[in-house]
């Protein structure tokens, strides 16, 4: 059975139960407007802006992001085959590393040959898409989590290696250094299936709201 995901009203929902589990979450909340997250409908295209974003800031990723799209006609319906078919110093011209621009080849190949077959993901639960995913060389746990959270809204994804996350963690109960991944996963526990909501908003309290 897959995950719950997360629409507008649900969202509303989670925070209001996990303001009532953890006050110090009630005011990080308060900070900032309830998130609203896009319906997605592609889902390679989406897998490819995860690419972008590994390891990098936030508003570099968006700029490198826009620049790759504008290389095909169809924009945000980019197919597989139009990343198959371009040369790849074109890739890298857009600001992709060469192991970026290679990972984006092989997400096109995984997706082109149905290795990923993503119309079956509304039947499958978290861990089942993880293991999928991260079949494809150059997509790790982190960028198949940022494909649970954006694109499939999955309501309880917790990426603890996050930097970002552990930064937001860190600030929001004033720790002095950063949190362990341990610590984390533990203090996360009561806030299944919410996680994502939280994970959100740990975003928001180090760069604040953001697009992706």
């Amino acid at each position: 059975m897959s995950s719950l995901v997360l629409n507008d009203r649900r969202i509303i929902y989670g925070v209001n139960q996990l303001s009532s589990i953890d006050p110090i979450l009630k005011r990080l909340f308060n900070g900032f407007n309830i998130p609203k997250l896009k319906i997605e409908t592609n889902y390679f295209w989406s897998l490819c802006r995860s690419i972008i974003y590994q390891q990098i800031s936030g508003k570099a990723a968006k700029t490198i992001s826009n620049r790759f799209l504008a290389l095909f006609r169809s924009g945000t319906n980019i197919q597989p085959r139009e990343v198959l078919d371009i040369d790849i110093n074109s890739l890298y011209s857009v600001g992709l590393s060469r192991q970026k621009a290679s990972y984006m080849k092989n997400i096109a190949e995984a997706f082109g040959n149905k290795l990923i077959n993503d119309e079956n993901f509304i039947m499958m639960n978290d861990e089942e898409i993880l293991k999928q995913l991260t079949m494809i060389k150059g997509v790790g746990r982190w960028t198949a989590e940022m494909f649970l959270i954006f694109t499939l809204r999955r309501s309880d994804v917790f990426p603890v290696t996050d930097l970002g996350v552990q930064k937001g963690f860190q600030i929001v109960y004033s720790l002095d250094e950063l949190p362990t991944i341990d610590h984390m996963t533990e203090k996360a526990e009561k806030w299944k299936p919410y996680r994502t909501i939280v994970t959100l908003y740990l975003w928001y309290a180090v760069e604040g709201p953001f697009e992706w």
